[in-house]
């Protein structure tokens, strides 16, 4: 698939999810079977390890189809930005989602601010730069937003990998946003 369809394949993936027309194809013992080869995900998602937010059923997708990566915060971390780069390297991924959504607890953990334990703070200094992105007094979800487009920046800044696909045309990084109520993603 080219990038614009992988990005309608996605798209008409969440219109299923919203109007309750999940096909569920590509989720039995044939398709387990037929994976154990390997894999040829189309799209890889960076998402939050929010239990709301379940990419391969917000995208109505199968077994193989997407390569997921869940982090509170939807952060790029050393590990997120890795196995991001194992995607596009050795799986010929062509497009990556930022996915934040409506309400992040990791968002608000950070915009609320103090000592939230060594690993919690590391995580959420991640976030730091959407906040100091935000206007003062920015609801939550609009600094869900600006981190979901500041991360996919820091995919590029951060990896040499990352960079040189999306700079010879190879990789698209699109930013979204779930809404919890709908189900619907925001395309950024």
């Amino acid at each position: 698939m080219t990038i614009q369809e992988v990005i309608g394949r996605l798209e008409a993936g969440n219109k299923n999810f919203v109007n309750d027309k999940l096909d569920g194809k590509l989720q039995n013992s044939s398709r387990r079977s037929s994976l154990t080869a390997g894999q040829e995900p189309y799209a890889i998602i960076l998402s939050c390890a929010d239990s709301r937010v379940v990419p391969e059923l917000a995208f109505d997708a199968g077994l193989g189809e997407l390569f997921v990566i869940r982090v509170a915060g939807n952060v790029a971390n050393n590990s997120s930005i890795a196995s991001i780069e194992y995607a596009v390297a050795h799986l010929g991924t062509t497009v990556i989602v930022v996915l934040g959504h409506e309400s992040c607890g990791a968002v608000t953990a950070a915009m609320g601010g103090g000592d939230n334990g060594h690993n919690l703070n590391h995580l959420l200094s991640h976030i730091t730069p959407a906040l100091a992105a935000s206007a003062d007094g920015a609801p939550v979800n609009d600094v869900v937003k600006k981190n979901a487009e500041l991360t996919g920046q820091e995919l590029k800044n951060r990896s040499a990998i990352i960079r040189d696909a999306v700079e010879s045309g190879k990789v698209k990084i699109v930013p979204a946003y779930y809404n919890l109520g709908s189900g619907a993603v925001d395309w950024l």
